[in-house]
C-alpha cells in the first residue's frame, strides 16, 4: 500500500504542502511546466532549494507579474478593504484551469471547506463569505499545485500527523486575532493539534483546508518501509525548522480488518436507495452496493452491503438508519486480505495516464485509471481503448 505521512510539526501552508509533495515526484519538470501553462494569468512556480536549521529543502516561490508570493503580503494587507473573493469567483477561475478534472474537483473541496470555516467563524452564509488573503491569485494557486501534486503521486493512504497551529497573535483583514485564527481553528474541529512556545501562525487556513481534505487519517507515523523524503520550507524563519515533511513508503502488512454491515430492504424506491448508497460513500464507508433477492412474503427487494473501516462503523451504521427504511442491521468484522499496489505514470498519444500496479500473493497485474482514460477519451473525441493503446 503505497503510504504517504505529512509531519506537520511547524504546521503547514500551502506552499509548504506543495514543496514537500515536489520533492517526491519523479518528473519535477513536467510538473512545474504544467502549473506554469495551467492558466492563471501572469502566475508562475519557482522551485527553490534553501537551508533551514542545516535541513536542505525546498521553497515553492509563487510568482506573480514579477513579483514573489512573500512581497505581495503587504499588497494583500492594503487591498483588504475593497478586494473581495466568493467561492463562486473562486470556482470560476479554477473551471478555467488546464488541470485534471479530479485535481480541480479537489481544489473545490478546499474552498468549500474554507468558506463553511469562515462562515461558522463570522456568522455569515457561505453564499455571502468574501474571502481575503486565500482568495489571492497567489492562494488558488497554492491549492490548485498542492492538488496535482497529490494527485500525481496518488497514494493509497495520507496520514497526517498531530498539527502544530503556533500561539499568540495574528493579523488578518478582520483585524489582530488569537492563533490559530478563527477559520483555522474551525477547520482543524476533529484534528488532534497542539499549540507550543513557537509565537506566530505556524497552520494557516489554507494548510488547515488542504490537511484535512487530504487526509485519511490523523495520527503517527505507520509501520512502513521509507523510500523517499520530501521537506517543504516555510518563508519565515523560527527557532525550529519551518518545513513541512512528507514521507512516501509501502505499508508492509497487507491484511487489515474491515466492517460489513448488511441489512434487507423491500420498502424503498431505487431512487432512494441509489441516493442512500451514494451519501453512505460521501460519509466514509469504503463501499456500498446492494443485490436484489426475494425478500419475506415473496416481495422482491435488495440487501444493501456498506464496507467501513472499524473506526467509522459506528457512524456509518447512523447514517444507515437515517437513510434506509430499515428497522435493524448485522455487522461483521471481516479479515481483508490486499495486493501491493504502487501506481506509475503511463505516457500516451493524448495525455499521460495513472497505471495502478498490483502483485502479491503468486500473482501481478495492471489496470489504468478510468477517470484519466475517460477525461482524455471525452476531451480528444475518442473511446477509451484508443487512449491506452496508442
Amino acid at each position: 500500500m503505497n503510504t504517504l505521512y505529512l509531519q506537520c510539526s511547524m504546521g503547514a501552508a500551502g506552499d509548504m504542502l506543495t514543496a514537500a509533495l515536489y520533492e517526491l515526484l519523479p518528473n519535477q519538470a513536467e510538473f512545474l511546466h504544467t502549473l506554469n501553462h495551467m492558466g492563471l494569468p501572469g502566475v508562475s512556480f519557482q522551485a527553490t532549494p534553501v537551508r533551514s536549521c542545516g535541513i536542505c529543502g525546498t521553497h515553492m516561490d509563487v510568482v506573480i507579474h514579477g513579483q514573489r508570493e512573500d512581497s505581495l503580503e503587504h499588497v494583500h494587507e492594503h487591498a483588504h478593504s475593497h478586494a473581495h473573493t466568493t467561492l463562486h469567483d473562486v470556482d470560476h477561475i479554477l473551471s478555467h484551469l488546464a488541470l485534471p478534472a479530479p485535481v480541480l474537483e479537489q481544489a473545490r473541496q478546499v474552498y468549500r471547506r474554507l468558506a463553511n470555516a469562515e462562515s461558522q467563524a463570522h456568522g455569515q452564509p457561505v453564499e455571502l463569505v468574501h474571502f481575503h488573503e486565500v482568495g489571492a491569485l497567489d492562494a488558488i494557486a497554492d491549492v490548485a499545485a498542492a492538488c496535482y501534486a497529490l494527485y500525481l503521486l496518488s497514494p493509497d493512504e495520507v496520514v497526517i500527523s498531530p498539527v502544530h497551529v503556533g500561539s499568540g497573535m495574528v493579523r488578518c483583514a478582520h483585524g489582530m486575532v488569537p492563533v490559530p485564527a478563527p477559520a483555522t481553528a474551525r477547520l482543524l474541529e476533529g484534528v488532534p493539534c497542539y499549540g507550543g512556545d513557537i509565537q506566530g501562525e505556524l497552520c494557516t487556513p489554507t494548510g488547515a483546508a488542504l490537511l484535512t481534505t487530504f487526509a485519511t487519517r490523523f495520527g503517527s507515523m505507520p509501520p512502513m518501509t521509507l523510500q523517499q523524503t520530501g521537506y517543504g520550507m516555510g518563508r519565515k524563519e523560527f527557532p525550529a525548522a519551518n518545513c513541512v515533511r512528507a514521507m512516501w513508503g509501502q505499508r508492509s502488512d497487507q491484511t487489515d480488518e474491515i466492517v460489513e454491515l448488511v441489512c434487507n430492504l423491500d420498502d424503498m424506491t431505487p431512487e432512494s436507495l441509489a441516493f442512500a448508497c451514494q451519501r453512505l460513500l460521501e460519509e466514509g464507508a469504503l463501499d456500498a452496493y446492494t443485490l436484489s433477492g426475494c425478500m419475506k412474503k415473496g416481495r422482491p427487494g435488495w440487501q444493501l452491503v456498506v464496507l467501513c473501516q472499524p473506526k467509522d462503523k459506528d457512524a456509518l451504521v447512523r447514517h444507515i438508519f437515517a437513510l434506509t427504511s430499515t428497522t435493524g442491521l448485522r455487522v461483521r468484522t471481516c479479515e481483508k486480505h490486499v495486493l501491493h499496489s504502487t501506481t506509475t505514470i503511463h505516457p500516451t498519444s493524448y495525455g499521460p495516464v495513472r497505471v495502478k500496479e498490483s502483485q502479491g500473493y503468486g500473482v501481478s497485474r495492471s489496470k489504468p485509471e478510468y477517470e484519466d482514460l475517460a477525461r482524455l477519451a471525452r476531451a480528444h473525441g475518442v473511446s477509451l481503448q484508443e487512449i491506452f493503446h496508442t
